[in-house]
């Protein structure tokens, strides 16, 4: 990221979290050679705050996991033998009787959007 930098002064470089235990945009804050590090082009960010970025809407991330459950159902109904039984669908189940709404709650609670999920 460094060299990145160095290159163009126009860049910022991110790390971007799939699973993140909250939704964000942040500077990334390291240690190095017990030294504290952080550079404002340097950026660490959750995934909603990395599609919000890439296609300009805050709901993006949300938009496109509520397109998958209809995705899912059409691929499997296309080839039941990819329909799912198993230890995860049944913990998730006691969650929320709607598995992919208990997922998302388990995963992306704090994202753009997901917040209408625990109503």
């Amino acid at each position: 990221m460094q060299a990145k930098l160095l290159d163009d002064d126009e860049a910022t470089c991110y790390l971007v979290e799939v699973i993140s235990k909250k939704s964000k945009d942040e500077i990334w804050k390291m240690t190095l050679d017990k030294q504290p590090r952080s550079h404002k082009k340097i950026r660490r960010m959750s995934m909603d705050k990395f599609y919000e970025l890439v296609f300009g809407d805050s709901m993006a991330f949300y938009k496109l996991c509520m397109a998958l459950p209809i995705i899912i159902e059409d691929v499997v109904n296309e080839n039941k033998n990819l329909a799912l039984s198993n230890y995860v669908y049944e913990e998730l189940a006691k969650e929320h009787a709607d598995l992919l709404t208990a997922l998302y709650l388990l995963a992306f609670s704090t994202y753009e959007g997901f917040e209408s999920l625990n109503k």
